[in-house]
């Protein structure tokens, strides 16, 4: 497993910017003070990785050093990565007790009982979410710590985000998980993306709501360039309306940062000039994805101004509502109560 610390040194070295990757090794803190003043931080990535590995050689510098420095600069930069969310569902009666060294040994443990050669770090942040390193190996190969899974779990939440987790792998952790938390069984979220904050927002709720009543307060006017007092009340008194109702679709003040919606059609073709669809058996099947720098600001802004209709459809406001941003439309059957149904992996 040594043989792969230099390989992930230059790769760190290369794929963190300068600025911060100065900053993550003053964090690391295995450098001494005279060690970090003699790095030359203007040289190539190249000079500058091969420079850290001489160091690395004489300090001998373990995987799990390099491992331990990745980490670092993972949880301070998580939007270089795509993160999905996962849902704990069932807790047994003690789950609400499981503390945070009975959750590591658990977690590790588990982990170590289903793959013989796996290796996990553990660290706990400031705002008490737990992150996880874990080098995946197979019954013939060692951990490749090039290619790791990184977990982030708030204890006493069933709310677990992941990234970087392949398919096969996808049981062994989730049953790893669901021993380690004391719940019953784990569903996916149908939530993702790469600000890591904005999800964990939108699917625990951080964010300020409105409710469905009368807005209080009247906005400032932007322009008038009508005069009349009749219409300017009723633009005034539109306008008023049209935000509450996007408060209520989405919540007032500062949204969760999402980038995209993906919708999943599996509708009939409904069209009676196009009978070769509209006669089709099987259901019309499609994605639909909204995207942008702030998705739900923008939705807000477009019901808010009028370029959207409002009340909001539910199509757009079950996002954060039901905090999830991939969701599945079928046509409505008799007995049920949405159009939108959840999937699950």
């Amino acid at each position: 497993m040594e043989d792969q610390m230099k390989p992930l040194l230059r790769r760190l070295v290369r794929q963190i910017p300068t600025e911060v990757l100065k900053v993550t090794l003053e964090k690391w803190g295995r450098l001494s003070v005279a060690q970090q003043q003699n790095i030359d931080f203007t040289q190539t990535k190249w000079a500058l990785a091969e420079q850290l590995i001489t160091i690395s050689e004489e300090m001998r510098w373990t995987v799990r050093h390099i491992a331990e420095l990745e980490m670092i600069y993972v949880i301070d930069n998580p939007v270089q990565r795509m993160w999905h969310a996962l849902q704990l569902v069932d807790p047994e009666s003690d789950a609400p007790a499981v503390e945070l060294m009975q959750f590591k040994e658990q977690l590790k443990s588990h982990l170590n009982e289903l793959v013989r050669h796996v290796s996990v770090k553990m660290k706990k942040h400031a705002d008490e979410a737990v992150w996880i390193r874990i080098a995946w190996g197979d019954r013939g190969s060692q951990p490749n710590n090039m290619r790791p899974t990184y977990v982030v779990h708030h204890l006493q939440t069933p709310y677990v985000f992941v990234t970087g987790l392949a398919s096969k792998r996808k049981p062994l952790l989730y049953q790893a998980l669901i021993i380690a938390t004391r719940y019953q069984t784990i569903k996916d979220a149908n939530l993702s993306g790469r600000k890591l904050s904005a999800i964990r927002d939108l699917l625990m709720q951080q964010y300020e709501q409105v409710f469905s009543a009368k807005y209080p307060s009247h906005l400032v006017e932007r322009s008038q360039i009508v005069s009349h007092p009749q219409i300017k009340r009723e633009h005034a008194e539109a306008e008023v309306h049209r935000f509450q109702m996007a408060c209520e679709a989405f919540g007032r003040g500062k949204l969760p940062q999402l980038e995209s919606a993906v919708y999943k059609l599996e509708t009939t073709f409904k069209d009676p000039t196009n009978h070769t669809m509209a006669e089709r058996e099987q259901p019309f099947r499609c994605d639909v994805t909204f995207a942008s720098t702030d998705l739900l600001e923008s939705l807000r802004h477009c019901a808010s101004s009028g370029i959207a209709s409002t009340p909001v459809s539910s199509l757009l406001s079950s996002i954060p509502q039901k905090g999830r941003n991939y969701l599945v439309i079928r046509d409505k059957v008799p007995g049920s109560e949405s159009l939108i149904n959840q999937t699950t992996n």
